[in-house]
């Protein structure tokens, strides 16, 4: 079985965050491969570390998509139909982006395991290659009325061309629009997937909305949504613990996850 990690870096800011899920991943000592889809937004020197960790580097384009398409999701009509209420996205997200991450059904891999470049990875998580296309943790974050819902940040995926293209068809079906981009497209093309525990895409919004869930004995991967850990931001007080958390991986180091506390 051929299987890898994939990310995706679309600009020098979300290559910052891949650096640290690189080092956390190789802290794992998974035998997978490491694969950041990269497009023209990301410059040479921003992705260099991520090489250096012993990433494989992959150029993506955007998808073949119209002109229709592109103009339904360009930034200012994705967030002025559908404006983030629950925390703040950076000014460098850009949503037509999101939709590169669909070309990791074209690698040439048996399986392989996605994980956004704003996650960490704590633990090893190999057995999720035993998972099947397509699988994914609900997006809870604020209560658990959530649980119906999908999260694109991790998720597993069984790479095919005949998928990728019955995927570009529904697309860009004449009319579509796709309101979190890759996460709502995905939840409707796997309109049947299935579900990951909590633990493996733990969103640091827990850490306040919904304490109880969290248990750094168990957790095995944490998605900074919203916010940036890289970012000066109004809820970096709340987060503390997480952000420098995210500052030992991106600098290099180890933490010692036996000594993190609980949210009280």
């Amino acid at each position: 079985m051929k299987a890898a990690y994939v990310t995706l870096v679309t600009n020098a800011d979300f290559a910052l965050g891949a650096k640290a899920l690189i080092h956390s991943l190789n802290l794992t000592e998974t035998q997978a491969d490491r694969v950041v889809l990269h497009t023209g937004g990301a410059p040479a020197e921003a992705l260099a570390p991520l090489a250096a960790l012993g990433a494989r580097l992959v150029k993506v384009d955007h998808l073949p998509v119209s002109d229709g398409f592109i103009a339904a999701h360009a930034k200012h009509e994705i967030h002025g139909r559908n404006p983030f209420t629950k925390g703040d996205k950076p000014a460098f997200h850009t949503p037509l982006d999101n939709f590169c991450k669909l070309r990791l059904w074209q690698l040439p891999y048996d399986r392989v395991t996605f994980l956004d470049a704003d996650t960490l990875v704590l633990r090893n998580i190999d057995r999720l290659f035993d998972y099947p296309d397509f699988s994914a943790a609900p997006n809870v974050y604020e209560s658990l009325a959530d649980f119906h819902r999908l999260n694109s940040g991790v998720f597993t995926a069984r790479p095919s061309e005949a998928t990728f293209r019955n995927m570009l068809q529904m697309l860009d079906a004449p009319g579509a629009f796709w309101k979190r981009t890759d996460q709502s497209f995905l939840q409707a093309f796997f309109s049947n997937w299935h579900g990951l525990p909590v633990t493996f895409n733990m969103l640091q919004y827990v850490w306040f909305n919904l304490p109880a869930l969290w248990d750094w004995n168990n957790i095995n991967v944490i998605h900074y949504q919203y916010e940036k850990p890289w970012q000066i931001h109004s809820k970096a007080d709340e987060l503390r613990p997480l952000i420098d958390l995210w500052r030992v991986y991106a600098n290099g180091g180890k933490p010692d996850l036996d000594t993190m506390k609980n949210p009280s």
